[in-house]
């Protein structure tokens, strides 16, 4: 049973949280603007596909679980932490100076697993997930399958956000994919990626 009013109070809500800038738009146009289009795409699939598993989890209980135990929080907010720091270091450390034949671009698709781990080992959005999505769930639905069927809503906000973002940075390009332009962004990026880690590393709930 869908509840009308209340599915578009949830669309409203999750627009306005899904084009809040984050990690995942950083790393998202830092593809869009070094790698190519295709690179993007990947990250932004990839993101994607880690807040599917989150709705998953979250739905099944693995949201709820996060939620009660501080152990279980802090170890996945851990990790997550580390690894937004290693992305970062290593831009910061170790940034290209040319696109041309390097092993990471032609290897775009780590891109993917770059955007689906850094979603899914980031503990508050199952947090999110649990506390946000119930009060949009209508009483006499099904919780397991509402709370996905809000998810894939959110997902697909998330796609088409994603590909303004791409389509919008992508004449920027040309400009961009420049030797130096391509160190300066990869150690801005880097630099975005430790402060999120950082904040990620010292939030509590």
């Amino acid at each position: 049973m869908i509840n009308l009013p209340l599915l578009l109070e949830f669309v409203a809500a999750a627009s306005v949280l899904t084009i809040t800038p984050g990690v995942d738009t950083a790393m998202v146009l830092r593809s869009a603007t070094v790698d190519g289009r295709r690179s993007a795409v990947l990250a932004a699939f990839g993101i994607q596909c880690g807040c599917l598993v989150w709705g998953l989890s979250v739905a099944f209980g693995l949201g709820a679980l996060l939620r009660a135990s501080e152990l279980a929080y802090t170890i996945l907010k851990v990790a997550g932490a580390m690894y937004l720091l290693w992305l970062g270091v290593r831009l910061i450390i170790s940034p290209r100076e040319a696109l041309e034949g390097t092993e990471e671009t032609n290897r775009s698709g780590g891109t993917f697993w770059r955007g689906f781990l850094t979603n899914i080992l980031n503990p508050k959005v199952g947090v999110f997930y649990v506390t946000f999505l119930p009060q949009f769930v209508p009483v006499a639905a099904g919780v397991a399958r509402y709370t996905m069927f809000l998810v894939s809503i959110h997902v697909v906000l998330g796609m088409l956000w994603f590909a303004l973002l791409i389509a919008a940075t992508m004449p920027l390009g040309r400009f961009l994919r420049r030797p130096g332009a391509v160190c300066v962004l990869d150690r801005l990026t880097g630099g975005i990626f430790v402060a999120f880690g950082l904040k990620l590393a010292l939030s509590s709930r």
